[in-house]
């Protein structure tokens, strides 16, 4: 095991003073704010500053007086942990909401300079990232959402790169094998990854828990690979020319660099990669790198360039908006309508025509079949509609009859096989939702969705609408037994704040909570579908959504005041209907409320919700799942029907016999709470 109890005693001389000078701007910027804050990550800003001085003053197309121009190349840190180089970055070329005074509140209450970037806290911030391995797996989508649009729009309107920095930490989480390989599939030529390569980690040497070869690694998974000392610039430009030039590959540059560079005790050690360093150490650093500007200030002659790079993009920018404005009128009317993120005109008279389908069928349907059904309507009047599967196409329904499949290289289609890759798909899918100008929608089972929930959870948090289907969503898959048949799942999503998790209860309800997703462009939606098939609960035209408030009566009490609610979602609430029949005739007035949604129920009014829930404190809820998300529901006095341990292999009715979740089994409850009550 190497010694990281000392640091270098000498540092490489510059290649090139001014881009020495540039990156100790991101290196002071960054030490200062840490040592305010009295924590951060000082070591990642420090040693990849040289590489981002070059990426950004010779190679980055951007405009910091235009952060969201479109055809913008797209900058991430996946090592999020590093963010006072981002926002170091930001501040020197001139974001206007990126002052310094923001730097100086690093890591402070409100402040747009979070503890890991977030998305729309500061323009410029691409995407959320912290958990690593996140930020590689969102570059790849970014990089496929360009060569998709690009595919439809041509290099006039879309041409860009997308680059990502990532660290040791982000190639040991398994979700950077998900996206590597999946990038070196695609052939995403225009994806250049620089890693960090500093060869240490919060406990010491990274030779402590890993002794993989990551450059064969990416070689191994059709990347292309150079490997550079990360402190030449002669190297880092040159790298990157070879990068740019490679079209029908991922690139990954390895940089060899010292962590915390410029630390005078502290530099190549686990010292240097989270602590705050002191102000000794940084009147070290100082006095190595010959800085003597004092605490969060930057020479007039190093800002004026920094701000002059920040602006060099303003040309290409107006340049290529004079391309979108001479383009063919229906060109230019499609690109401008996916910028803005609105939906072509007309797109509910799918969702009208998938309700009037689905409400003539004379048989039942798993709502994974509906949902099937809703999306060929759905992508025949919304183009930008990207589909995708992790290997499970068949059994979630999720390709459109029309959609063509995108393969390596050839990037027309709307259609993505992803391979067993559930972590790396939702990642990508985020990537795809933040780069704009396409809508994606992914599938696995429910029970994958444990796979998928840190990418799930980030894209609640940035509020982007990535859509998320889970079908086989209960004890309802039958014979493939309780590894596969979710029971936890869905009260640990609906635990997800800002995350929309629909599980619809028969067909059109399935085409209801379709049109709610497409109806919310800043909300992440997951939409839980049956295996097994559902009777049709609502049949006639109409044009209400009535899913769209989350919760509804579905059928009201009969003969008086209701006594008693049954509550219930998805494939359950079938049994509900049944058991209201039985318990009307017996003279209990109940009353059948379904609750496909949470979230939209919650955001209701009071007036509204009363009205759904009753009066009357008796009140089931049946769900083939445990019963913790129907708690605020049911009250101290209420009764849940459903699964309060792991499921069992067999037939569907045999499983769900076994559990007592039945028709029966409701009538049992809602008599003993109506009584109760009496």
């Amino acid at each position: 095991m190497p010694d990281t109890s000392q640091a270098p005693k000498t540092f490489p001389a510059p290649k090139d003073q001014r881009l020495r000078d540039l990156a100790d701007c991101i290196r002071f910027l960054s030490m200062d704010a840490v040592q305010q804050a009295k924590s951060g990550h000082p070591g990642m800003p420090m040693g990849m500053a040289d590489i981002a001085a070059v990426l950004f003053s010779e190679f980055l197309k951007f405009d910091a007086a235009d952060p969201y121009w479109f055809d913008r190349d797209r900058f991430v840190i996946s090592n999020g942990h590093g963010s006072m180089l981002l926002y170091s970055l930001l501040y020197l070329t001139g974001y206007k909401d990126m002052t310094i005074e923001e730097i100086k509140r690093f890591r402070q209450i409100d402040s747009r300079t979070a503890g890991h970037p977030e998305y729309r806290h500061a323009t410029g911030i691409e995407t959320t990232t912290g958990p690593l391995g996140q930020g590689i797996a969102n570059s790849v989508g970014l990089a496929l959402g360009e060569r998709i649009m690009n595919a439809s729009f041509g290099d006039n309107l879309v041409n860009h790169h997308t680059y990502v920095f990532l660290g040791d930490g982000c190639l040991m989480e398994g979700i950077s094998h998900e996206a590597i390989s999946l990038a070196g599939h695609l052939k995403l030529g225009k994806l250049i990854a620089f890693w960090d390569d500093n060869s240490i980690s919060i406990d010491g040497a990274t030779s402590l828990a890993e002794s993989d070869d990551h450059p064969a690694r990416f070689r191994a998974a059709n990347w292309h690979v150079q490997q550079i000392d990360g402190h030449d610039t002669d190297a880092i430009r040159a790298a990157i020319i070879e990068a740019q030039k490679v079209t029908d590959r991922p690139s990954m540059i390895a940089c060899k660099t010292i962590i915390g560079f410029g630390f005078p005790t502290r530099a190549g050690t686990q010292k240097a990669h989270s602590d705050a360093p002191g102000e000794d150490e940084i009147a070290g650093a100082r006095k190595i790198l010959g800085w003597a500007s004092p605490p969060f200030e930057i020479p007039e002659a190093l800002l004026n360039d920094w701000r002059k790079i920040g602006a060099k993009g303003g040309p290409a920018r107006m340049a290529w908006a004079v391309r979108v404005q001479t383009a063919s009128p229906d060109k230019r009317d499609d690109f401008e309508r996916r910028m803005n993120g609105e939906l072509p005109s007309g797109w509910r008279a799918a969702i009208a025509a998938a309700k009037q389908e689905l409400s003539g069928s004379e048989k039942d349907l798993a709502t994974r079949q509906a949902s099937g059904i809703v999306l060929n309507h759905l992508f025949d009047a919304i183009p930008e509609l990207l589909g995708g599967s992790a290997d499970l196409t068949p059994s979630n329904n999720t390709k459109a009859k029309n959609q063509v499949e995108i393969k390596p290289g050839e990037y027309g289609g709307s259609y993505l096989h992803y391979g067993v890759r559930e972590h790396g798909m939702a990642a990508a899918m985020n990537g795809l939702a933040l780069h704009g100008g396409l809508i994606p929608y992914g599938g696995t089972f429910l029970t994958f969705s444990d796979y998928c929930r840190p990418a799930i959870r980030l894209a609640a948090i940035m509020e982007v609408r990535s859509i998320f289907v889970m079908t086989h969503d209960s004890i309802g898959l039958g014979e493939d037994g309780p590894t596969h048949q979710p029971i936890e799942h869905l009260s640990a999503l609906r635990a997800i704040p800002r995350l929309a998790v629909y599980r619809p209860g028969d067909p059109i309800e399935t085409a209801e909570c379709w049109e709610a997703i497409m109806d919310a462009p800043r909300q992440a939606a997951l939409i839980a579908l049956s295996r097994q098939p559902m009777p049709l609960l609502r049949r006639g035209p109409s044009d209400e959504n009535r899913s769209a408030r989350g919760a509804y009566v579905l059928q009201e009490a009969e003969g008086g005041e209701r006594q008693l609610t049954i509550l219930a979602s998805g494939s359950e609430l079938n049994l509900a209907v049944e058991a209201r029949s039985v318990l009307q005739d017996e003279g209990i007035r109940t009353a059948v409320v379904s609750m496909p949604c949470r979230l939209l129920f919650e955001k209701q009014d009071a007036a509204y919700k009363k009205s759904v829930l009753g009066g009357s404190r008796a009140r089931v809820a049946v769900e083939a799942a445990v019963r913790d998300s129907w708690d605020r529901y049911l009250g101290l006095d209420g009764v849940f029907v459903g699964m309060h341990e792991f499921g069992a292999s067999g037939k569907i009715d045999d499983v769900y016999t076994k559990f007592d979740i039945t028709t029966d089994a409701v009538i049992r409850a809602g008599r003993e709470v109506a009584g109760k009550q009496a």
